[in-house]
């Protein structure tokens, strides 16, 4: 209403008749909240409805930038196999989506697509999909999948304002919804065209948190059954559940150890892990791995563990002599450990448990993928993460979560010991491995919100206090003392009250600043694709590389159907699903040694490529090169993870023999096998004859600012098919082999 009367005002500057004006205008006001007669308590449920409405709202719309900057498509990599995946779905259905093999990937031995992928995003998305069908929307599913991520983040905000709610209070609640609407953390994961399984699971997540957190402490069955399906929900949709079955073990531990055991815990717990266990095991892709898998364990024995505390609990309640109790806990409490033990080492050595996986290790390890399998080392987002990520995704959060830590202990409950021991593993996690900072996003934002709201509510509370007035008129003597004592607290509140406004002044500008931050980390940053490409030129334009679709147009067009193309891993996804054509090795990652051979070939000398091609059936080879833009995510600064994976598989293929003095370099100093490998070879082909910078030789590297060591390169096997305006995307044909008459 503040709006209308300024309106008012502008509208009617120099007239008499202002006062009159402003007199209706409070008139009408007053007349229509006369007429909706709400209560203080429906006029706080009004302004918590619409404070979270337009939190929803805003959560959609921050995430629109790349869509209108550039256009509505799919990002990254992996989005595209999910893209593909799901448009096969709503094509063929489900029992043809569940029991597709997939010829066109990993050539020749394809994948068999329902027992390899967590298909919760490809439902999901298929589900929305027949909705706005049904709804006689004309509607393409590339724009549903492009816009889930962002309406799956407004659905976010929901369920953080719940278990903010939850957890402290509504304040707290509405807090965590606008914080974690527009964190950079999750939406680095979460931008129209992200559609990947972060997309949906960070969703799922923190609803199976607070569902669970829920049931801990009313001790209800329907809340334990829905935190179940709420897990089953997140094991359909990303491998990220470990974290879950992991971390609620943990917790329900600690509040054995801490005696706070209790019906409640022991009825949320028996229930979320059987039930969510079973559903579990109907994907495919978890199986019985929920029941023999070492990553799994640990929630079943807390589940055993929990049977034991209830059984004590029961005999606790028949014993009647403390002693006699004693006794028999020590003897119990001895044997179920024993028992436990010798079940998990005879498990262990008969194989019945699988050991932990090579990501898991990672995770407690930062050393082990580095020295044991280079292939998850390899992958930019499982490298550990600097203190400028931390800052870059997290801004004022990063010092509001150990005040929210602090607040938590304060008024320690069950509830508040669950998201310490949250915020504190996904935080030693993120800190290992940069993609999990999205993890940790929901917890840093939940507890930086009670750390606001708590802060907000003391100082609000100092600024509504009103001073009293000490009268210092005619008393008695004897309570002379009395009023000297209230005079001095009474003129000290001035003083509180303007430290409080300040304060608040300066919390609500910190506050916006995060705001400020978040606008523009997401429009800058986290809005761009990868598959188009954008730099700034001499005049500060916006220049667009759009090599990565050009090549793909040109491979679905110009290729036959049937062709077999060679690229590194990451590009596999891409070329599958846009240029439509058959590849060697994708971005799954499952069969080390097949991609080891495509990395050798890359690494060896042609005429040694060329045999391994040709035992591939390799009719096309596809190579990434940033040489002229000075795009440095090409394949000549990842092949280094080429020779490392080849070699870990092929002992021919050795690291130093690529290096000079441990140095990588690709100008005239560099190693001669480095010069006449089939990598280098396929980059730098013709490229010595270009000029690429004013006052630079011909076959200057912009993206390693070094002039090429070898620029008179003869291809022998293969021949230059096509390169994209920009040379960031170089294909080539395999030539057949020699008439041997």
């Amino acid at each position: 209403m503040v709006g209308k009367m300024e309106a008012v005002n502008g509208v009617k500057s120099g007239s008499n008749s202002t006062p009159a004006t402003f007199q209706s205008a409070f008139f009408k006001l007053d007349l229509s909240l006369k007429s909706l007669k709400l209560k203080t308590k429906q006029q706080e449920l009004l302004i918590r409805v619409s404070i979270l409405t337009l939190v929803y709202i805003l959560a959609f719309i921050t995430r629109l930038f790349s869509v209108l900057r550039y256009e509505s498509m799919i990002h990254e990599f992996d989005p595209y196999f999910n893209y593909r995946t799901t448009l096969f779905l709503t094509e063929k259905g489900f029992y043809e989506f569940w029991n597709w093999f997939d010829s066109e990937s990993w050539y020749p031995l394809g994948r068999i697509i329902g027992g390899t992928l967590y298909p919760g995003l490809m439902v999901t998305a298929g589900l929305i999909y027949s909705i706005v069908r049904f709804l006689r929307f004309a509607v393409h599913i590339r724009e549903v999948c492009v816009l889930t991520a962002p309406f799956f983040a407004s659905n976010t905000t929901i369920v953080a304002y719940f278990f903010g709610k939850e957890l402290w209070d509504s304040g707290a609640g509405l807090v965590a919804a606008a914080l974690i609407a527009i964190c950079p953390g999750y939406i680095s994961r979460s931008v129209a065209g992200s559609y990947d399984n972060e997309g949906v699971a960070i969703f799922a997540l923190l609803l199976t948190f607070y569902l669970f957190v829920k049931a801990v402490n009313t001790g209800s069955l329907a809340w334990a059954l829905a935190s179940a399906f709420g897990y089953f929900y997140m094991v359909s949709a990303w491998g990220g559940y470990v974290f879950i079955i992991n971390l609620i073990p943990l917790y329900a531990m600690v509040l054995l150890i801490t005696g706070r055991y209790s019906m409640r815990l022991y009825v949320a717990y028996n229930c979320m892990y059987i039930l969510g266990m079973l559903l579990a095991m109907q994907i495919r892709f978890v199986g019985f791995q929920h029941v023999q898998s070492g990553e799994h364990m640990a929630a079943m024995g807390v589940f055993f563990l929990m049977q034991v505390f209830y059984f004590l609990d029961w005999v606790k309640h028949l014993l009647s002599d403390p002693k006699l109790f004693q006794a028999f806990l020590r003897i119990t409490v001895t044997c179920a450990v024993g028992v436990g033990a010798v079940a998990l080492g005879v498990g262990t050595a008969s194989g019945y448990i699988s050991p932990w996986t090579g990501r898991f290790y990672s995770l407690l390890d930062p050393t082990y993928a580095k020295d044991h399998i280079p292939i998850i080392a390899s992958v930019s987002e499982h490298q550990p993460t600097a203190w400028s990520s931390f800052m870059f995704d997290f801004h004022i959060l990063l010092f509001l979560f150990p005040a929210g830590l602090y607040f938590c202990f304060k008024r320690l409950s069950d509830a508040t010991i669950f998201i310490v021991m949250y915020g504190l593993t996904s935080m030693y996690f993120a800190g290992v491995m940069v993609r999990l900072i999205l993890v940790a996003t929901p917890a840093v934002c939940l507890i930086s919100a009670i750390a606001v709201s708590a802060t907000i509510k003391n100082l609000t509370q100092l600024v509504r206090t009103k001073s009293k007035v000490a009268h210092t008129g005619s008393t008695k003597g004897s309570a002379s003392g009395k009023v000297s004592s209230k005079a001095s607290l009474d003129l000290s509140l001035p003083f509180q009250r303007n430290g409080a406004i300040a304060l608040l002044i300066g919390a609500f500008y910190l506050l916006s600043r995060y705001a400020t931050h978040c606008t523009w980390v997401t429009s800058e940053a986290y809005s761009s694709p990868s598959i188009v490409l954008a730099a700034r030129g001499a005049h500060g334009n916006r220049v667009i590389f759009d090599d990565y679709r050009e090549a793909y147009f040109w491979l679905r067009q110009n290729t036959p159907q049937d062709a077999k193309v060679m690229s590194w891993w990451d590009y596999g996804y891409q070329i599958t699903a846009m240029g439509n054509r058959t590849v060697i090795v994708d971005n799954n990652t499952w069969n080390n040694t097949h991609i080891a051979t495509v990395g050798r070939a890359m690494s060896s000398y042609e005429d040694e490529a060329y045999e391994i091609m040709r035992s591939l059936d390799v009719d096309y080879v596809l190579v990434v090169f940033g040489g002229v833009t000075g795009y440095s995510s090409d394949d000549i600064n990842k092949f280094l993870w080429m020779v490392r994976i080849g070699g870990g598989v092929f002992p021919v293929i050795k690291e130093p023999d690529y290096l000079v003095n441990g140095e990588y370099r690709v100008d005239k100093g560099a190693a001669p096998k480095m010069l006449n490998c089939l990598m280098y070879k396929l980059s730098y082909y013709r490229f010595g004859e270009l000029q690429t910078e004013y006052g630079k030789p011909p076959g200057y590297d912009r993206a390693r600012g070094v002039e090429i060591g070898n620029k008179d390169i003869k291809l022998e096997h293969l021949e230059e098919a096509f390169t994209t305006s920009n040379w960031i995307v170089r294909i080539y044909k395999v030539k057949p082999p020699n008439n041997r008459w």
